[in-house]
């Protein structure tokens, strides 16, 4: 759809709520109001913003206005009330001419607990808020309430930690093969096999110059976490030694969780979850995302359920006693049939957590993939839904939500587990209570500061050949990362 703006520089927020609503058309700019359009306008007066959405779509045309009191508001504060009304002022008149509305009402953000947490944190009650995602944003009931639990949790989490409390991302951006739904940036072994021993000089490089810039600014990590790409690409000499180094380089004696996704189960060996539990994590990943075998071969994996469950019954024989299992609701060929049998065969092995995804096709997908993953919406509610139900009867709760782009149906990915057993490093890193300190090729490292709620990121160079020789350029931003403070600060 175009859209033409007019009276305000809020293209993000107007682009966000197209995409959001009508996932499988690009947003375009324009100057001419023809075809099928948006004219967003914004005005000011005795202090009151207006937003009006003029929408032509489908041959017929509605017009919406909200308005905000913008009354003693800072700059900040003032761009925040204006983006919303825009936002919502599109949403009304977009809405109606769409078959259903979306289940996260006008919510277009990955957090949307984070949303809840500050209106917690303002002295609002759960039922208000509750209320107020569903009056205000129109959220469905079921996702309001798994919204507010989840900002219960993170609230929880945040009581917790202490001023200089951090965690630590390690990335390992290789796998197997890829998945066909992939979008993370990772290397086929079969293409980069010869980067990986380069990679892990520089990796192990990187871990120590971060442990002495920690141990400068007085920063301690309170979660580890080995994720990918598949750290388990790795072999078990080669994890000994990344562990090792990070034994060694940083002060671990203030963790309380550290976490390995040893992810696919053709890449889990005895020897490998030896090494991870040597190397002193005491919680895994083992991802089937189906345990159907056909839905795993048009996908790209190159396991079978029988090579999950054997991997399972390895790390729970190698001491694991916090095991995570990943599924994904929406992918080719699967059925709510088949992925309730999924669910059924993980809830009876009895992993601590399972997270269930919403398949979340890649940005750069034709619009023809976009609208065919748009339109599994009914699948994908039937599917969460059902998954729901069974988690909730074996005893597992929700505690933690994030979303994504171009999900089938619009929907969220939920972590569940069994109480007790929350992944710190989830809630952390998700709901940005504190600095993330990551490290490795496309890693990304959030300096948080939950006093004024600034987030302050910095990236390592995207793909492992351009990491390989930027040390220099990673100290530099690992230097001004840690400046200052860290968690809590300020």
């Amino acid at each position: 759809m175009n859209y033409i703006l007019q009276g305000h520089d809020y293209r993000h927020a107007v682009e966000e709520m197209l995409l959001h609503l009508l996932p499988a058309e690009i947003p375009s700019c324009t100057v001419q109001p023809s075809g099928d359009v948006c004219v967003s306008s914004l005005t000011a007066e005795n202090g009151v913003a207006r937003a009006v959405a003029r929408v032509t779509y489908a041959g017929a045309t509605r017009e919406c206005a909200r308005e905000a009191d913008i009354t003693g508001c800072d700059v900040l504060a003032r761009r925040r009330l204006e983006n919303e009304i825009v936002k919502l002022s599109i949403y009304d008149a977009l809405v109606p001419f769409l078959p259903a509305p979306p289940v996260w009402g006008s919510l277009t953000g990955v957090r949307p607990a984070k949303l809840a947490r500050g209106m917690m944190e303002r002295g609002m009650t759960n039922a208000e808020v509750a209320a107020r995602l569903r009056g205000h944003f129109y959220v469905s009931a079921a996702q309001a309430a798994l919204t507010v639990r989840a900002a219960a949790v993170a609230l929880d989490c945040k009581a917790q930690l202490r001023p200089g409390d951090i965690s630590m991302y390690v990335g390992i951006p290789f796998c197997p093969s890829r998945c066909a739904y992939c979008s993370f940036v990772s290397s086929s072994i079969e293409k980069s096999a010869a980067l990986i021993p380069p990679y892990l000089d520089a990796l192990c490089a990187e871990a120590e110059m971060t442990g002495r810039l920690l141990r400068e600014s007085g920063q301690r990590v309170v979660t580890l976490y080995i994720g990918g790409g598949t750290p388990t690409t790795l072999s078990a000499g080669q994890l000994a030694r990344l562990m090792g180094t990070l034994a060694d380089a940083v002060d671990l004696s203030a963790l309380r969780e550290y976490t390995v996704e040893a992810g696919r189960p053709d890449t889990i060996t005895w020897e490998k979850l030896a090494a991870i539990a040597a190397g002193g994590a005491t919680r895994v990943s083992i991802n089937p995302q189906t345990m159907n075998d056909a839905v795993l071969r048009r996908i790209g994996r190159r396991h079978s359920a029988a090579q999950v469950l054997e991997s399972f019954a390895l790390a729970r024989e190698a001491g694991f006693t916090c095991i995570n299992m990943d599924t994904i609701a929406g992918l080719d060929g699967d059925t709510p049939e088949s992925f309730a049998q999924t669910m059924e065969t993980l809830i009876n092995l009895g992993p601590e957590n399972i997270t269930v995804h919403t398949l979340a096709i890649k940005r750069a997908a034709d619009l023809s993939d976009k609208a065919e993953n748009a339109a599994k919406r009914g699948m994908a509610a039937t599917m969460l839904e059902d998954a729901g139900k069974q988690l909730t009867a074996a005893g597992y709760v929700p505690y933690y939500l994030y979303r994504q782009k171009f999900t089938a149906g619009g929907f969220e990915n939920v972590g569940w587990c069994k109480p007790g057993t929350e992944s710190l490093y989830n809630v952390y890193m998700m709901e940005e209570l504190q600095t993330i300190v990551s490290l490795g090729a496309g890693a990304v490292s959030k300096r948080c500061a939950p006093a004024t709620g600034k987030i302050t990121r910095f990236a390592n160079p995207k793909y492992p050949t351009e990491y390989l020789g930027a040390g220099e350029r990673i100290r530099a931003a690992r230097m001004k990362l840690l400046a200052g403070g860290g968690a809590n600060e300020g």
